[in-house]
């Protein structure tokens, strides 16, 4: 069990602490909601968990099949809806850092596509997942 402490602080801010570890981060409304965006909203924390979770899930891959794939990029767009306000979807885009055979990828992808976060996002939100690979190099000419 993990437990975070959340305080307000006013002008629709938050500190957030990690007790584990003593780490705090601050939230921010976003401008679209009464804030100044000066900082992660609470549903941009959502999309970050999405990203670094999937991060964190190849990495796991990566220790446990003896790959290097440090340097992998992922982006995940946040979009909302304005009645109700919520998370309308996270679409996510995946570079890999090096090109793999067809039964890696697709183990690596799979495994992405069941992290605990995603795992937790409720079905209305669209969540999709691309993923870019590099292409093999071609062996030198004999």
């Amino acid at each position: 069990m993990v437990r975070i402490d959340a305080e307000y602080t006013g002008d629709l801010r938050c500190v957030a602490k990690h007790t584990p570890s003593g780490v705090t981060l601050t939230t921010d409304a976003p401008e679209d909601n009464h804030g100044e965006g000066r900082s992660f909203s609470p549903t941009d924390l959502v999309a970050t968990a999405l990203g670094t979770c999937i991060a964190t899930i190849l990495g796991i891959q990566a220790e446990t099949h003896d790959l290097d794939l440090e340097g992998i990029e992922i982006s995940v767009e946040k979009q909302m809806t304005s009645n109700p306000r919520r998370i309308d979807a996270l679409r996510t885009e995946v570079t890999m850092p090096v090109a793999l055979d067809e039964s890696t990828r697709t183990r690596l992808e799979r495994a992405a596509r069941h992290c605990p976060v995603d795992e937790s996002i409720h079905p209305e939100i669209d969540v999709p997942i691309v993923f870019h690979w590099p292409e093999p190099e071609e062996a030198p000419a004999a």
